[in-house]
């Protein structure tokens, strides 16, 4: 098994795509065939696989995330009882329970295989920067 710790900057709740580095990373390690899996080390960000050609898909999905679970201090989240890391600390954790906090790839001839307009997103549900740590373990099949 082969494996890395990538980390990735956010400000704020948005999208992150890291497509790429994943894509170099295994090609680093001249990888074949086996399945790439990907574990986000927090509780308030999540893992994706999304459109990565419109970004107007990312603020949709943004918008939306908003509209399930909005700030804690919003008059229909009152019953939040988790409210002292801020009122975006909550909602965030609901969204990550709501999204994939880790995904598994296959990697067929050293590439992922992923369909032509996915990409590999880490998604930021908190306001404040923060350093995000994903762990990537490649399984040769």
């Amino acid at each position: 098994m082969l494996h890395s710790l990538i980390q990735i900057d956010t400000a704020g709740p948005a999208f992150h795509e890291f497509t790429d580095r994943l894509s170099e990373w295994l090609r680093d390690n001249a990888v074949q065939d086996g399945v790439l899996t990907l574990m986000v080390r927090h509780t308030s960000c999540s893992l994706l696989i999304q459109e990565n050609a419109d970004p107007d898909v990312q603020v949709d999905l943004l918008n939306w995330l908003d509209r399930i679970a909005p700030q804690a201090d919003h008059p229909d989240m009152r019953w939040i009882v988790h409210r002292h890391e801020g009122p975006d600390d909550m909602p965030a954790h609901l969204k990550s329970a709501v999204l994939p906090t880790s995904l598994q790839v296959p990697v067929i001839g050293g590439r992922m295989a992923l369909g032509r307009w996915q990409g590999v997103y880490l998604v930021e549900h908190r306001h404040a920067p923060h350093r995000r740590q994903v762990v990537a373990a490649f399984i040769p099949g």
